[in-house]
């Protein structure tokens, strides 16, 4: 079923899959929320830190809670378009269709 070129580059595609993956350990991507809340996530999508403006102290919970979500999810959303771009260009051209 499978051919010796096949397999060889199935062994290619998964070799740079891992160095992607390790590749998007070290890109990183913010996430900003009312300029006072910001999230950095790797492209593998691991947060990495949450900032918080000092005058956010005065905030109450559930609006200091709503900022983390947003900034979250906007840090994850372009993590995930990182991800997704790197791991196409990886697999670029190794097997036809996919």
């Amino acid at each position: 079923m499978f051919g010796g070129n096949m397999m060889k580059k199935l062994q290619e595609m998964q070799q740079k899959v891992e160095e992607t993956k390790a590749r998007l350990d070290t890109i990183l991507v913010d996430g900003e929320a009312a300029g006072k809340v910001k999230v950095t996530v790797t492209g593998n999508r691991v947060v990495k830190s949450v900032s918080i403006a000092p005058e956010l102290s005065e905030l109450d919970k559930e609006e200091l809670e709503d900022l983390l979500i947003i900034a979250l999810n906007q840090a994850l959303e372009k993590a995930e378009k990182v991800n997704e771009s790197e791991m196409k260009a990886a697999s670029a051209g190794l097997i036809p269709g996919m």
